[in-house]
């Protein structure tokens, strides 16, 4: 007899929220996860960012405001904003554990691994189940650029989250949802923020972010300490300066370090291979989220 009839590998939101309905569902669930429950939009994603924003907004208002008859010093406390923000995302992943043991589900805390159908272990110990579902989400994608790795400059949207300091000058690489988002963020409260991306950005998102540098059609080239190096459009080199330097060209699924390799389950680098049910080519093998 199995241990469990469900087995769920990540706790982000694919995972916790198919643990849910399946404990509730009358299922035996276990949900693995390594770090908080919540996956990356709760923990280091989504909410901790928009609190950060809520923050630098406030503050922005405040420093704009005599152009809408309000008069008023401003100054922010960037250790307080964390402070607001770990306590946010606290309550939230508290609230996902709460939801997951009304449900029967069993949250297992430590690093799962896929070891054949019907078999997962957690930190070294093995146990057995009718079904797997993966949902082990997805990572920042760190482009091999000359100068960046091992860079304390240079950080992903993680590390970003968590500086100890405001920095002056901003370099954000890559102008989607991510870099936009921390451009916005930073540009509020101070810091000199140039974005540089090789395709265009909408002529309205540049109007609204006015105290932002963009550098369109341009490919950064290499990462000189703080001195980014790029090529503009027509291939000229140019280049520019920068306490901190954002990489944020996107995410990629999580693949690795959890036994994918050799398993036997179709993937490519863009994800697991799934049909329309979630299905993977194994038998009772399911798949959901970024990870896909």
């Amino acid at each position: 007899m199995s241990d469990y009839d469900v087995i769920v590998l990540g706790g982000g939101p694919g995972g916790y929220l198919a643990a849910e309905r399946l404990g509730h569902a009358g299922r035996k669930v276990a949900l693995i996860e390594a770090d908080a429950l919540g996956g990356t939009c709760l923990n280091v994603g989504c909410i901790p960012t928009k609190t950060l924003l809520n923050s630098a907004k406030i503050y922005a208002h405040a420093v704009h405001g005599e152009q809408f008859g309000v008069k008023a010093e401003a100054s922010y406390d960037w250790a307080k904003m964390q402070s607001w923000k770990a306590e946010v995302v606290k309550t939230l992943v508290t609230g996902v554990g709460s939801t997951e043991k009304a449900a029967g589900v069993k949250v297992i805390k430590g690093y799962g691994r896929y070891e054949g159908p019907g078999r997962v272990s957690v930190d070294g110990k093995a146990l057995t189940c009718e079904h797997v579902i993966l949902a082990t989400g997805s990572v920042p994608v760190m482009p091999p650029i000359p100068g960046t790795k091992d860079n304390p400059r240079v950080v992903d949207s993680t590390g970003l989250l968590s500086i100890p300091e405001v920095p002056k000058r901003l370099a954000v690489i890559g102008g989607g949802v991510i870099g936009v988002e921390f451009a916005s963020l930073f540009s509020m409260l101070g810091s000199e923020v140039t974005v540089i991306e090789m395709l265009d950005i909408a002529k309205t998102m540049r109007k609204a972010m006015k105290d932002v540098t963009f550098k369109l059609g341009c490919k950064v080239e290499s990462v000189d300490d703080g001195k980014v190096n790029y090529t503009t459009k027509s291939g000229k080199a140019e280049s520019f300066e920068a306490d901190t330097i954002l990489m944020a060209v996107g995410r990629k699924p999580a693949l690795t370090g959890w036994g994918l390799e050799g398993s036997g389950i179709e993937h490519t680098k863009q994800g697991i291979t799934v049909d329309e049910f979630q299905r993977t080519n194994v038998a009772n093998v399911w798949a959901i989220g970024d990870v896909t």
